[in-house]
């Protein structure tokens, strides 16, 4: 079965509201990151599974890219949980990411 994940229900999974400039943002996203379309049903499995850890997947402000991030007002063990599940699940998927110095937050590049 195929998911068609539509940027209108990609905004609501992520907790957006459906306005103009969150659609722009979100179609520029998708547009700029490569291979999307063959991970994105993966993204919100993602989203799901970082909420235990205070993480999630967001729209980046300051690139055209979705970023991964986890609170920073978490114990280190919790940081390097997140960091743990963030790379083993851009590792299965085959997806480049990019870490955020001295942030616990990364940038999803593509495939």
């Amino acid at each position: 079965m195929q998911i068609d994940l539509t940027p209108k229900a990609l905004l609501s999974q992520l907790g957006y509201s459906n306005t103009e400039s969150s659609m722009n943002q979100i179609e520029k996203t998708i547009n700029n990151t490569n291979g999307f379309e063959e991970f994105s049903k993966h993204l919100l499995a993602l989203h799901d599974g970082l909420a235990h850890l205070k993480g999630f997947v967001a729209l980046s402000n300051s690139k055209n890219v979705f970023k991964i991030k986890c609170s920073e007002d978490v114990s280190k063990e919790i940081q390097d949980e997140f960091t743990t599940l963030v790379e083993n699940w851009a590792k299965k998927y085959k997806i480049n990411i990019e870490k955020v110095i001295k942030k616990p937050t990364y940038y999803i590049l593509g495939k």
